[in-house]
C-alpha cells in the first residue's frame, strides 16, 4: 500500500455503563466495532480504538450507597470486570478508560465554557419532582406512576412502555419515588440549557451529509421537522459527576460528559504515545477520520446533541456514525427469567468467544434492523460453517502433506482458476467489511469455502493416495486446498483473530494481511496440524441458559403458602389484563422436597414454560402428561423456594384430592386465547 493511501482512523464504541456487567447487547456492539477495526488494520491503515466506562449519574450514586461503598470504589471494581470481559472476547481496545478522570473533567469544562462564551448556554427555572425523604431531585427514571394517556401503571417519568406516549414527569398520575417510595413534591430549580434550537439548520445539513445511515437520517428528520428543543445539561446535587464551573451544587448531566469521554480516552492514549497528537484528529480541519459505533437507542445524543456541541466548541464532528439495532434472543427481548439475559462471563464459562463473534458477524448488516440470537441456529451455523466448511479443509489436506511429503507443499499452483476467483473475491469482501455489511462478507466467504470443498471432493485425495503413481496429484490437490484455506482465513481474520493466529502457526507463515493474500504458498513447509476449534454441543447452550436464569429466593420464603380467603376487589380493567392461554402439559414431575408441588412443562404454542403447581394431592404426574389445561400466560415469573415458576395453571375445587384442572374443550390447540 502506498503511504499516501494509508488512512488514520479513530474509532469508538458507545460507553458501557458502570452500573452492571457486560452482556450480549454490549458484546454485539463491541464485536461489530472490533471486526471493523481489525479489518482496517489488516488492510494496512492506522486505526486506534478507544472506549471507556460511563461512570456518572444518579444510578451509580445510589448503587454505591446500597453496597455501602463509594462511587469511586464501585466504578473501579466494574472497570476491572469490564476490561477482563472485553479482553477475553478478543476486543482490541488500544485504550479502555473512564469518564471519571481529569482529562474528561477538563474537556467537559472547556466545551461548556466555549458554548457559554458563544451565548449558547441559558439558565432557566424549571419545576421538578423532589423526594422529600431522600432530599433529592428525581431524574425521570426514578419516578414511577400511572401513564396520563393510557392509564397503564408502573411507568417511568418520561415515557410509557405500554402505549409509547411521552410526557413530563409532572404529568404522571399518582407518581412515587422509585428510590424511597415517597410521594414526590414539586420544587423549582435553576437549570443550564444548551441552545440546541439554534443548531436546527446546521443539523439539517449535517444529518444529510452522508455521515449517517439513511434510516437514521430519516428518523432524525422527524425531530428536526418538528423543531428542536433546547437541552437541559445540568442536574442538582446530590449527583455523582463533575460540578459545573461557577455553579455550586449543579452538575453536568451524564450525557454531556459521556461522549466527551471519547476525547478524554484518546487524549490519555496520546499522552502515552510518542507518535500521536490529539489535535491531529480533533481540530476542525483534520483530514483524519473519527468513527462512532452506537445502538439506535442513543441516536439523538450522538447525532444531534454531540455534533452541535462540538461545532459550537470549535471541534470537528464525526466522519461517520455507524448505528446498529437491538438484539433479541429466540425472537424475544432478553429475559432474566428465561435465562436469555446472558452476561459475557456466563457465556465465556461455557463456550469459545469466537463462536459468538462469528455468529454476530453473520447476522450484522449496514442497516439498523434488530438482530436475533437464535440458540439452535447458533449451534448449527457455527458447526456447519467454521467447523464443517473452513477448518475441515485444513484437517482434510494437512494429514496427507504431513504424512506423505514431510510437510512440504507442491512447488507449483494447480487450481489456478479457483484460486484466481478467490483472490478477486477479496475486493468484494473488503467492500462489504468497509460498509459494515459483515453478513454479506460472511456469505461470500462461505461460498468460497463451498467451492474449495467441492474441489477437494472432486479430486478425492484419499482415493488417489491408495493408487500407485498418484503421489504428485495428492500433493497438488492438498497444497491447493491449503492455499484456499489460507485465503479463507485471511478473509475471516477480522472476525476470528485467535483461530487465524493458530492457523498462521500451523501454516508456518507470518501474520496474514489483506494485500499479502496475493502471495500463494509454493514449496513451503507447514507444521503439524492441530484442531483449531471443536464442534458446539447443544448442551453448552442449555447450560448457559440455566446459568443465566434468576436465582431462587431465600429458602425460608416458602412456595407453598396457604391459600387465603377472597382477596380485595379488583376492577374490570385489572381483570382484562389477564392473558389466559391453552397449554399442553408436555411433562409433569415431582418437585423434590415439596409436599404439594408438581413441576409442569407447558407448551403454549410459540414457547414452553415451567410452572410449579400446587396440585400434587390430586394428580400423579403420569396422569397429566398430554392433557390440555388453561394457564395465566402473562403472570410475571415468581422466584420460589423450589425454583422459578413462569405462570400459573387454573384449577378449582374444595382442595385435597378434589382439585380439578380446568380442561379445555376438544379441538383446542396450545397457544389459543381463552375469553
Amino acid at each position: 500500500m502506498n503511504s499516501d493511501d494509508k488512512r488514520r482512523i479513530l474509532v469508538t464504541s458507545a460507553l458501557p455503563n458502570a452500573n452492571g456487567s457486560i452482556h450480549l447487547g454490549h458484546l454485539l456492539e463491541h464485536i461489530q466495532t472490533d471486526i471493523w477495526v481489525r479489518f482496517q488494520r489488516l488492510s494496512g491503515h492506522q486505526c486506534i480504538y478507544v472506549c471507556a466506562d460511563d461512570t456518572h449519574g444518579t444510578a451509580i450514586m445510589l448503587k454505591a450507597d446500597q453496597q455501602g461503598i463509594t462511587p469511586e470504589t464501585l466504578i473501579a471494581n466494574i472497570k476491572t470486570e469490564h476490561e477482563a470481559d472485553f479482553r477475553d472476547f478478543l476486543i482490541s481496545h488500544d485504550n479502555y478508560y473512564s469518564t471519571h478522570t481529569e482529562e474528561n473533567r477538563e474537556f467537559s469544562e472547556q466545551i461548556y465554557r466555549r458554548c457559554r462564551d458563544a451565548g449558547m448556554i441559558e439558565i432557566r427555572s424549571v419545576e421538578q419532582l423532589y423526594d422529600p425523604e431522600k432530599n433529592m431531585f428525581l431524574a425521570d427514571r426514578f419516578i414511577i406512576g400511572t401513564c396520563p394517556k393510557c392509564k397503564a401503571e408502573n411507568q417511568y417519568g418520561d415515557n410509557c412502555e405500554a402505549c409509547g406516549a411521552t410526557y413530563a414527569a409532572t404529568d404522571l398520575i399518582a407518581p412515587r419515588s422509585a428510590v424511597s417510595g415517597a410521594v414526590p413534591v414539586t420544587r423549582k430549580s435553576d437549570h443550564h440549557f444548551f441552545k440546541l434550537s439554534s443548531y436546527q439548520d446546521f443539523l439539517k445539513d449535517w444529518t444529510r451529509s452522508g455521515t449517517l445511515q439513511e434510516q437514521v437520517a430519516n428518523k432524525l428528520s422527524e425531530w428536526l421537522d418538528t423543531g428542536l428543543q433546547d437541552w437541559d445539561i445540568s442536574r442538582d446535587a446530590p449527583y455523582f459527576g463533575f460540578e459545573i464551573p461557577d455553579a455550586p451544587g449543579k452538575y453536568f448531566y451524564v450525557w454531556l460528559d459521556a461522549p466527551i469521554g471519547y476525547m478524554a480516552s484518546f487524549k490519555n492514549y496520546c499522552d502515552n504515545s510518542d507518535e500521536l497528537v490529539f489535535e491531529d484528529f480533533w481540530r476542525k480541519d483534520s483530514a483524519n477520520e473519527v468513527h462512532h459505533f452506537i445502538g439506535k437507542d442513543i441516536i439523538n445524543f450522538h447525532a444531534l446533541f454531540w455534533p452541535a456541541m462540538l461545532n459550537c466548541a470549535d471541534y470537528r464532528t464525526p466522519t461517520a456514525i455507524h448505528t446498529h439495532g437491538f438484539i433479541t434472543v429466540n425472537g424475544l427481548k432478553m429475559s432474566k427469567s428465561r435465562g436469555t439475559f446472558i452476561n459475557a462471563r456466563t457465556y465465556l464459562d461455557h463456550l469459545n468467544p469466537e463462536y459468538l463473534r462469528y455468529y454476530f458477524a453473520a447476522k450484522l448488516s449496514s442497516s439498523i434492523d434488530d438482530i436475533d440470537f437464535n440458540l439452535d441456529d447458533f449451534v448449527l451455523r457455527v458447526n456447519s460453517d467454521l467447523v464443517g466448511k473452513v477448518v475441515n479443509i485444513a484437517s482434510r489436506c494437512a494429514g496427507f502433506i504431513n504424512k506423505k511429503f514431510d510437510g512440504v507443499l507442491s512447488g507449483q499452483v494447480g487450481a489456478t482458476n479457483i484460486l484466481d476467483d478467490m483472490l478477486k473475491a477479496g475486493d468484494t469482501i473488503a467492500a462489504s467489511y468497509e460498509r459494515c455489511d459483515f453478513g454479506k462478507a460472511v456469505r461470500e466467504i462461505m461460498a468460497l469455502a463451498d467451492q474449495a470443498n467441492r474441489y477437494i471432493d472432486a479430486h478425492k485425495p484419499w482415493v488417489l493416495a491408495k493408487q500407485d503413481g498418484k503421489e504428485d496429484q495428492v500433493q497438488q490437490v492438498c497444497s491447493d486446498g491449503l492455499n484456499m484455506f489460507r485465503l479463507l482465513i485471511t478473509y475471516l481474520k477480522p472476525i476470528v483473530p485467535q483461530i487465524a493466529a493458530d492457523a498462521e502457526s500451523f501454516l508456518n507463515v507470518v501474520p496474514l494481511t489483506w494485500d499479502g493474500r496475493q502471495q500463494l504458498l509454493q514449496g513451503h513447509k507447514i507444521n503439524q496440524f492441530k484442531p483449531l476449534i471443536t464442534r458446539v454441543e447443544a448442551d453448552k447452550m442449555t447450560a448457559i441458559v440455566a446459568a443465566s436464569k434468576e436465582q431462587p429466593i431465600a429458602a425460608d420464603e416458602s412456595a407453598e403458602d396457604e391459600a387465603s380467603d377472597i382477596g380485595p376487589e379488583i376492577d374490570f380493567d385489572d381483570f382484562a389484563k389477564v392473558d389466559l392461554r391453552i397449554a399442553r402439559i408436555e411433562k409433569a414431575e415431582h418437585v423434590e422436597g415439596a409436599d404439594r408441588l408438581l413441576r409442569l412443562t407447558l407448551n403454549i404454542g410459540s414457547e414452553t414454560r415451567i410452572v410449579l403447581a400446587g396440585i400434587k394431592s390430586a394428580y400423579q404426574p403420569e396422569d397429566l402428561e398430554g392433557k390440555l389445561t388453561v394457564m395465566v400466560a402473562n403472570l410475571a415469573p415468581r422466584k420460589m423456594k423450589f425454583g422459578l415458576s413462569e405462570g400459573m395453571v387454573l384449577a378449582a375445587g374444595p382442595g385435597g384430592k378434589d382439585l380439578f384442572l380446568l380442561e379445555p374443550h376438544e379441538g383446542a390447540e396450545p397457544g389459543m386465547k381463552v375469553s
